[in-house]
């Protein structure tokens, strides 16, 4: 079986995220309901949740690398539009180096939903950029996920992209 850079290979990546979605379904069954964390403190929860956002569109727009890494889990999977996985190490080196260079980045239609220590925001995100990767410019909906950890920081252990395909209407 092929290994990835730091001993990981692709299928381990793919079980644990199964595993992961499959632990967070079972523990919604377990207390009956989706979201037992009440009103109030939900949307607290939300409110940092939404801080975080603008702190890593910041770090998107300005290249700052140090701090994406305080934003990403040590076991952070992202998977691109494109389908590629990419780890906190390869997503900070990337943003660091410039190969990836983001000029604008207008957020829209962001939902975020709290369930205990884990939180997902879904968005629509409107990029404009070049360098490395010119093509990355136009309308993406993405899902991001936060669990808190032992220390009671928000770490972004999940992300996954995908371009939005503009519809022509022939009529």
């Amino acid at each position: 079986m092929p290994s990835r850079r730091g001993g990981r290979s692709l299928l381990r990546q793919i079980v644990c995220l199964a595993t992961g979605s499959v632990f967070a379904l079972s523990a919604i069954g377990q207390q009956g309901h989706a979201n037992p964390v009440p009103r109030a403190q939900r949307h607290e929860l939300r409110h940092e949740i939404e801080q975080l956002e603008e702190v890593w569109r910041a770090a998107m727009l300005k290249g700052n690398g140090a701090a994406m890494e305080t934003l990403l889990a040590d076991d952070y999977t992202g998977i691109t539009s494109k389908g590629a996985i990419q780890t906190k190490e390869q997503a900070v080196a990337t943003l660091k180096s410039g190969a990836l260079q983001v000029t604008g980045l207008l957020i829209s239609d962001r939902k975020v939903r709290v369930y205990g220590t884990t939180a997902v925001v879904t968005s629509v995100a409107e990029l404009t950029g070049g360098r490395n990767n010119p093509e990355m410019t136009g309308r993406y909906r993405y899902t991001r996920v936060y669990v808190r950890n032992p220390q009671g920081q928000w770490k972004i252990v999940s992300f996954e992209a995908s371009r939005i395909q503009e519809v022509l209407d022939l009529k």
